[in-house]
């Protein structure tokens, strides 16, 4: 393991930065605790629980230095965004891109900027939720972001504030000739009874082979509304590793769409914390993975509160020599009674070699709950297949639109075409419009129950 290289690093970035005048005290501080805090447990191996299924020695032996500029083809980054009308906040290898963000107009109540702005403005206002819910504690990776801690996004909404069109953060990897690494923040505080549709890209250049190391913080107060769309297109050399901490107060409804197609070793921590009663929580999952990919989702429903609801639907499609994880848990906590927490995962290898690991949890403190949990694994149905082939349709078609409506009880749940659409080239490749995904329900059902 070469932990001294990232230490290495981080001494190197904390003397230029003192080049440039003192910080304030609280972000230095935390920047040594998340380096002492990583110095302490270095990173995980597959002897720890929670990693005993994902290697991180890609990461640990890698060699990556930190970007110092944003130069990004504007050309290239048009054919990477998406094609949405929305408020957009680039980032290119961890570094603000102006030029190629598009925050004019944004509605009175709504702010988004980039983190090293907003800490420049007012440090003190950010001090405070910063690393409230993702602490050098979680893990070695939110340790190491929290010394690296630099630059990310910060959206604040005020109370009552409705956004008329999606916010998008988006995260570019460049093909340099060293790779470099990233460790972006994402702050999200969303006042009462505030709605609004987060959108999470990452994506880049085809041959990139760098690492993100993300760590976000979503708060959520009274009756708050927020649906946060996480597109991973990450390329296939990249390697990413995201820590997402919810907070949710009474009445306050978070729904995630964690979509994951890109990057070659992906580990994704999503947790909810249901602290108000009527506290919705919704995570709909899809990870598609081919080649050597490797696909790693954990995720935790705390019912803190009673009267609080979650309900969790994650997919996972391999080929190849693909490999995916799906650890699932829903809590709740003593005296958290009258809850309903429902979590499923299926599962479908389109290869003999690839592999899945699924492990759904229930922990459960009270007595007078709703709570269920499954996982089922299977293969495409060759009857299906068969069936499809006699009504003229090629081979590469059938198993294109049976592994579509395998994936299609998740895509139903997402709510913009333009996301939709990116889903279901990389998982079916390019179909003939012609046909109808609804009479295919019934094949994806089928598969469901193998």
């Amino acid at each position: 393991m070469s932990e001294q290289t990232f230490l290495d690093s981080l001494a190197q970035r904390s003397a230029k930065r003192d080049r440039h005048g003192p910080e304030p005290t609280w972000i230095a501080a935390r920047r040594q605790a998340g380096a002492a805090r990583f110095e302490a447990l270095g990173f995980p191996t597959r002897r720890d629980e929670a990693w005993k299924y994902t290697d991180v020695r890609a990461i640990a032996n890698g060699e990556f230095a930190l970007a110092e500029d944003a130069d990004f083809s504007q050309t290239v980054a048009a054919t990477l965004t998406l094609p949405i009308d929305a408020y957009r906040l680039t980032f290119v290898d961890g570094v603000y891109a102006p030029a190629l963000s598009q925050l004019e107009g944004l509605p009175q109540g709504v702010q988004l900027v980039p983190l090293s702005r907003a800490l420049a403005d007012n440090h003190e206002a950010v001090g405070g939720p910063l690393g409230r819910l993702t602490g050098v504690e979680f893990s070695p990776f939110s340790a190491l972001n929290t010394a690296f801690m630099e630059e990310g996004a910060v959206l604040r909404l005020a109370p009552g504030c409705v956004v008329d069109k999606p916010l998008v953060v988006q995260f570019l990897s460049r093909n340099g000739a060293q790779p470099v690494m990233s460790h972006p923040r994402l702050l999200v505080e969303a006042g009462a009874r505030s709605q609004a549709t987060l959108i999470e890209h990452h994506i880049g250049e085809e041959a990139a082979a760098n690492f993100t190391n993300l760590v976000a913080e979503l708060i959520l107060e009274r009756g708050a509304i927020l649906d946060h769309y996480k597109l991973q297109e990450a390329p296939l050399g990249d390697l990413h590793v995201a820590s997402i901490h919810v907070e949710q107060a009474r009445d306050s409804r978070y729904t995630s769409y964690n979509l994951n197609l890109g990057g070659g070793l992906v580990r994704n921590d999503l947790i909810s914390d249901l602290n108000g009663q009527g506290a919705v929580a919704n995570f709909y999952g899809l990870f598609y993975g081919q080649g050597r990919q490797h696909i790693d989702n954990h995720t935790v429903a705390n019912h803190n509160a009673p009267l609080t609801f979650s309900n969790e639907n994650y997919k996972g499609i391999l080929d190849d020599r693909a490999r995916g994880v799906f650890n699932g848990r829903v809590v709740v906590k003593r005296d958290s009674q009258k809850i309903e927490g429902f979590q499923s995962n299926a599962n479908l290898l389109l290869s003999d070699r690839a592999e899945i690991d699924a492990k759904p949890e229930l922990e459960i403190y009270a007595d007078d709950v709703k709570c269920s949990h499954g996982t089922t694994t299977g293969q495409l149905d060759e009857e299906a297949i068969f069936t499809l082939r006699t009504r003229g349709i090629d081979q590469q078609t059938a198993r294109g639109l049976l592994t579509l409506a395998f994936a299609g009880e998740v895509l139903d749940q997402v709510k913009l075409d333009a996301i939709a659409e990116r889903v279901e080239l990389a998982v079916a490749g390019k179909l003939p419009e012609r046909f109808n995904l609804a009479g295919l329900v019934e094949a994806a059902a089928a598969l469901d129950e193998q």
